[in-house]
Parts: C-alpha cells; sequence; structure tokens
C-alpha cells in the first residue's frame, strides 16, 4: 500500500493519466508569472526525487500509461489556443517521458539534467506569453497575426524557443527523445514507435501554435517589440540551451 501511495504521489508530478490533470488544474488558476516560472522548474524536480528516493520499483504497466499519457497530451495540443494552456500540456507530455529515463539506470545527476533541460524551453515560453499578454490582453493564436511583421524580434525569439521546445536538433530535448528511441528500438519496438509518434505530434502541434501567431494579417496597432536588453537575455539563454544541447550529445551518445 505505502508502494502505491509512493507511485500515486509520483505520478502527479511525472505525469501519468489521470493524476497528471492535477498540473494543469494548477497552472490554470496561477496569474502570476513568477509563479508560473516557479511551479514549472519545481514540479518535475519533485517528481524525480520522490521516484529517486523513495526506491520503489517501477512495473512495466507505468511506462505504458507514461506513454499513453504523453500521446494524449501530445495530440490534445494540436486543438489549443491559449499559450500557457499548450505550454503546459507540452509540459506534462515532456515530463511523463522520464519515467522511461529512469529505467534506463540514467544517472541521478543526468536525470536532473534531463528534466531541467526539457523544462527551460517551456520557462522561456512562459514568459513570452506573459508578454504577449501585456501587449494584446491575451496570449491566444488567431486572435492576432502578423507578429513577423509587427514585433519582428519578439516573433524570432518566440519561434526559436518553440522550436526549443519540441525537441528540435542542436538543443538538449531532441538529443534526450533521441536516446529514448535507441534505447527502445530494439528491446521495444513499440515504445519506440510511440515515441516517434509523441515527436511528431509535438512538431504539428509547434507548428501550428506559431503560425497562428506569426503569420496572418498584421495588426494596425502600435505594439512595442521586444527591447535590446531582454533580446540579448533570450539569445544567451537560447545559445546556453544549444551549447547544453551539444555537450550532452557527447554524454549522451
Amino acid at each position: 500500500m505505502t508502494e502505491l501511495m509512493t507511485l500515486l504521489l509520483a505520478g502527479i508530478f511525472l505525469p501519468l493519466f489521470p493524476m497528471s490533470m492535477v498540473f494543469n488544474a494548477i497552472l490554470e488558476n496561477i496569474k502570476q508569472t513568477w509563479l508560473r516560472v516557479l511551479l514549472f522548474i519545481a514540479w518535475p524536480l519533485c517528481g524525480l526525487f520522490i521516484v529517486l528516493y523513495s526506491g520503489m520499483a517501477i512495473p512495466d504497466w507505468v511506462l505504458t500509461l507514461a506513454l499513453a499519457t504523453s500521446t494524449l497530451y501530445a495530440f490534445r495540443m494540436l486543438s489549443l489556443r491559449e499559450v500557457n494552456q499548450w505550454n503546459g500540456f507540452l509540459a506534462t507530455s515532456l515530463w511523463s517521458l522520464l519515467w522511461l529515463a529512469v529505467t534506463y539506470q540514467t544517472s541521478e545527476t543526468l536525470l536532473y539534467v534531463y528534466a531541467l533541460s526539457m523544462t527551460t524551453p517551456l520557462v522561456l515560453l512562459v514568459i513570452l506569453s506573459a508578454g504577449l499578454e501585456q501587449r494584446f490582453g491575451a496570449a491566444y493564436t488567431g486572435l492576432y497575426g502578423g507578429l513577423a511583421r509587427t514585433i519582428p524580434r519578439f516573433s524570432g525569439i518566440l519561434v526559436t524557443v518553440v522550436v526549443a521546445a519540441i525537441a528540435t536538433p542542436l538543443f538538449p530535448t531532441f538529443f534526450i527523445m533521441f536516446d529514448m528511441v535507441v534505447e527502445t528500438v530494439s528491446a521495444t519496438p513499440f515504445y519506440a514507435s510511440a515515441l516517434l509518434l509523441i515527436w511528431l505530434l509535438w512538431s504539428w502541434a509547434g507548428a501550428r501554435l506559431v503560425q497562428g501567431l506569426i503569420v496572418g494579417k498584421e495588426s494596425n496597432d502600435n505594439i512595442v517589440d521586444l527591447n535590446i536588453a531582454n533580446m540579448i537575455f533570450y539569445s544567451i539563454a537560447l545559445l546556453v540551451l544549444s551549447i547544453a544541447g551539444i555537450y550532452m550529445s557527447e554524454v549522451i551518445l
């Protein structure tokens, strides 16, 4: 019973359906940007801490449920228009896959690096969505368009952050996903196929999100673009992520 309760608790922080709904329910009710940032950073780390220090054995059905949870949220991302909700569903889909990394005998330090690497682009997207809310009153796709012309610096950073979040090459999540596929393709081809499907859904959802914000008829309003200081901050963060991805490729592959 104690092990089951520990597993259920871990399933809240490393999302397993239906416990995965807890994170998104909390996120929906938090309006302060800094609290959202803390939530994104702390959530998967708490899950890893529970799993690693409880010493519990992870049944095979948990891995199947983790993949099903990740696939479900990746698929639901396709229909979402609100950026924060989209970001929360991507986080749920990503963090669910950490269950697989735990079972691959990955070192504790590397597991925490995985979690932080996956989460960093999501944190940047939290801050960017707050910027959209400040400029337009809401962060919805299709509500306004043509941001590539209206606020080009902001748009360039937004697209790059989304690209980093959905596991595109040079960013850490790409190499984490690649490693998971390689680990499973020979032993459990079904898991590898599920991972590739999830990866495809992330890319599709990311393309839809970017299309709904960046292209289209531009607004006639005089919207303030990203200032140089913030531009430098995001550029440095993305450069560090890229370097971390290259370094991680040497460690993982």
